[in-house]
């Protein structure tokens, strides 16, 4: 099919080269290593991060990239780029290393500090979701056309309220505004998943909220909040605004909740988070 994007569909391919890069590595006893924030890589990460750069360049050599495998670029010099890659080669590398099948690999198109697509690609699955703003959303498997995705605004009668949880990080504000979600809306319903898969259970109209309420990086989120802002939801910051991506001295993005943009709910998740 022919995506919204003349640059998706390049994109989609490279993300798919990279997780062919990671998997040899894959529940093969890989070395992991600390980087100077205490956070694992591993050779997989690294290989991905070369394909996918590479294979960036060759698409248009005139668009930086800033990768977590290679994001010490002086805020001096990303103040001044107006359109840039954003990417994490492997997300969910502590999954990767326990032999989850949940990491991901992102890669994000900004401009002026939003989003305008994302892809997300599942290395051992061959899976993939693609989406941004205005564009539409698509979730592809190998060998089959990719179908367009979209957020669920209503709970479907007989279901509870799906909010998606990390496994690994949560936070006081986080546990006190899903207290607050149960006395308002019912007994929760919680989906645990890794990496930026969350934000595609979103987009796939599978669960309905993911507050953040704990750290993240901005290469950790930009890439699904593309498909999911492609497929009818929104990503907030606290005060309501839209998430975005400023070239900041530090790349840690601040606390976000990702919701159906047309949610009834919508203020009140809002209120609570501020509270």
């Amino acid at each position: 099919m022919t995506f919204s994007h003349p640059l998706m569909a390049p994109v989609v391919e490279l993300a798919l080269k990279a997780g062919e890069a990671i998997l040899p590595f894959w529940r093969a006893d890989v070395a992991v290593t600390a980087k100077s924030d205490d956070s694992p890589v591993t050779a997989a990460d690294i290989a991905a991060h070369h394909v996918i750069v590479d294979g960036l360049k060759a698409l248009d050599p005139n668009i930086a990239v800033l990768s977590e495998e290679d994001a010490d670029i002086p805020q001096s010099v990303r103040a001044g780029w107006q359109r840039w890659w954003l990417v994490d080669p492997l997300d969910g590398t502590k999954e990767f290393i326990c032999g989850s099948e949940e990491f991901t690999v992102n890669i994000a198109l900004i401009e002026q500090g939003r989003v305008v697509f994302g892809v997300v690609s599942m290395p051992t699955s061959g899976r993939f979701y693609v989406g941004g703003a205005g564009l539409g959303a698509w979730r592809g498997d190998t060998g089959a056309e990719p179908l367009p995705i979209q957020v669920r605004d209503v709970v479907p009668a007989g279901e509870a309220f799906t909010v998606v949880a990390s496994r690994r990080h949560s936070s006081p504000e986080q546990e006190r505004l899903l207290a607050g979600l149960s006395e308002r809306l019912g007994e929760l319903q919680l989906a645990n998943v890794g990496s930026s898969l969350k934000f595609c259970l979103l987009a796939e109209g599978v669960a309905d909220c993911y507050p953040r309420l704990a750290p993240t990086s901005q290469w950790d989120t930009a890439a699904a909040q593309g498909v999911l802002e492609g497929a009818g939801g929104e990503v907030l910051d606290l005060s309501g605004a839209p998430f975005c991506y400023p070239a900041r001295e530090s790349l840690l993005n601040e606390f976000f909740l990702a919701l159906p943009a047309k949610a009834a709910w919508r203020q009140r998740l809002l209120e609570l988070a501020r509270s």
